[in-house]
């Protein structure tokens, strides 16, 4: 049986369609997706929130905005 984490839950808020919408860059999925090597849909994933990246995709999009991770991705203790 498993053991129950009494660790507090995250929360990651995501601001990918922010800095891909920005007018230095304006970027759409399709284009980020190719530039950082993955699909459209997991881009689209990210930013509805259905989907948590990986550390290294992660890396890769923060790199392509020339940013940080946590300013893209914000974590939060949630309830």
């Amino acid at each position: 049986m498993g053991r129950k984490s009494n660790a507090p839950q995250m929360v990651i808020k995501c601001r990918l369609a922010e800095y891909r919408n920005r007018l230095e860059s304006k970027y759409n999925q399709q284009e980020v997706a190719n530039l950082v090597g993955t699909s459209r849909q997991t881009i689209s994933a990210i930013e509805s929130g259905n989907y948590n990246p990986s550390l290294e995709l992660a890396y890769r999009l923060a790199k392509l905005f020339d940013v940080q991770i946590e300013d893209i991705f914000i974590f939060e203790e949630g309830p």
